[in-house]
């Protein structure tokens, strides 16, 4: 995946609140690099206009994959080391990474098409969860019933 520029990576540290400038703030502090996960979300301002945010964290969770679609942001990568600091889309191979498929999931070419992919839907690992352990039972017992009657 491409780097944005210093001039995307500025627009966006500029979209970010007190509360999200002092997590990047404590990230430059830290002694090793760090990397944080930002999704731009629309909030009211202190006068109460909407206004475009970039929220980030440092947390090793992902907030939810969309699709990009009906004005749904990407998340976006941020590479903090001391003071440099680096942004970039989240690539459609990390995003279906997050989601669970294996490696040699073919995904689309085209950016937005391999990122739908992933976006809006349920990681494979959860569904496996579900499956084993709501869905399959509840299978079995209806077919036990169905033979016992």
């Amino acid at each position: 995946m491409e780097w944005h520029t210093r001039a995307e990576t500025r627009r966006l540290l500029a979209m970010m609140s007190d509360v999200n400038r002092a997590k990047l703030d404590a990230a430059r502090g830290a002694k090793r690099k760090l990397v944080g996960a930002i999704y731009k979300r629309t909030r009211f301002d202190e006068s109460g206009r909407k206004v475009q945010r970039a929220e980030i964290r440092f947390d090793d969770v992902a907030g939810c994959l969309r699709t990009p679609a009906g004005g749904s942001s990407r998340q976006t990568i941020m590479i903090v080391e001391g003071k440099k600091v680096r942004s970039r889309l989240l690539s459609p191979r990390e995003a279906a990474r997050l989601m669970g498929l294996p490696e040699e999931y073919a995904l689309p070419n085209n950016y937005n098409e391999a990122y739908h992919v992933a976006g809006d839907g349920v990681a494979v690992p959860v569904v496996r969860f579900l499956a084993h352990h709501i869905f399959e039972p509840i299978l079995a017992s209806a077919i036990a019933e169905q033979k016992a009657a």
